[in-house]
């Protein structure tokens, strides 16, 4: 199983995997919708898209989407429920904190939701804090906020 970056083959397998667990959880939103239509646009801004790939089926992914001098977003992580329970989530987040932590990144933050109990921990459990607890300005689904620093 290998981790790919930013392979513009895997975008369609990165929005059907999201959609799939949005929808599962919430409904899709006008933010969604919109990365749909343009997924490659993260890479071309300076961010990355990850794809753990196997046998050419693409099982889980995730996004760094780039805000700023060193300021990153971490998104969209999503494993095939045919995968889940087998540690890809870890492997998917030690792949993006490798990059961060190679391209010299100040802060990486995401924003989720506090029903998602086992992706809260699995942030917690990679350093992650919570900074705000509430309604998301951008995400409707969304209710808390964590980042990580780096030195």
């Amino acid at each position: 199983m290998n981790i790919v970056e930013n392979q513009k083959a895997y975008l369609p397998d990165f929005i059907h995997l999201n959609e799939e667990w949005i929808a599962h959880y919430f409904t899709l939103e006008d933010t969604d919708r919109a990365l749909a239509s343009g997924p490659e646009k993260t890479i071309e801004d300076g961010g990355y898209i990850f794809s753990m790939v196997s046998d050419e089926c693409v099982l889980g992914v995730c996004a760094l989407f780039k805000h700023g001098d060193g300021v990153f977003e971490l998104a969209r992580m999503a494993v095939s429920p045919l995968a889940q329970g087998n540690g890809l989530g870890r492997r998917l987040m030690q792949a993006c904190l490798d990059k961060l932590h190679s391209i010299r990144a100040k802060r990486v933050y995401l924003v989720s939701n506090t029903c998602l109990t086992a992706a809260i921990c699995l942030y917690e459990s990679f350093g992650f804090e919570v900074t705000f607890k509430g309604r998301d300005p951008k995400y409707v689904r969304a209710n808390i906020v964590m980042e990580r620093h780096f030195t």
